[in-house]
């Protein structure tokens, strides 16, 4: 299995980052071997669509499930549409996420928590 967090740096002692279309890394995790590996958010810059662009890049590394700060509507849409489970409200470190996911301490989300254009300029 793999999941994905969002990150404000590229290791598993970085925060997770708040935002998800805007987020500055894609920590694309195998929460049962502890194998990672540190994406760059290629659409964190982009002018619109960053949220739906970052959630179709998130799927196609074949993740089941996000974990994060918070999630915009279209983004929030793609990953319902292609089965993959959403976790907001996420914080600490990475590692920390992780392991609160790990241990099912987290609550699946059922829709966005925020509006759309939520970080753009952060």
């Amino acid at each position: 299995m793999k999941i994905c967090v969002t990150s404000e740096g590229k290791s598993l002692q970085d925060n997770v980052d708040p935002r998800f279309g805007r987020c500055s890394y894609f920590l694309i995790v195998n929460p049962e071997t502890g194998a990672y590996e540190s994406l760059p958010n290629p659409h964190r810059d982009s002018t619109g669509g960053a949220g739906i662009q970052s959630a179709q890049y998130v799927y196609s590394q074949g993740v089941e499930a996000v974990l994060t700060g918070n999630i915009g509507p279209n983004a929030m849409m793609t990953f319902s549409e292609a089965g993959v489970t959403v976790y907001t409200g996420v914080s600490g470190t990475v590692a920390q996420a992780i392991e609160k996911f790990v241990s099912g301490s987290l609550t699946a989300s059922e829709s966005a928590t925020v509006n759309q254009k939520f970080g753009a300029g952060n």
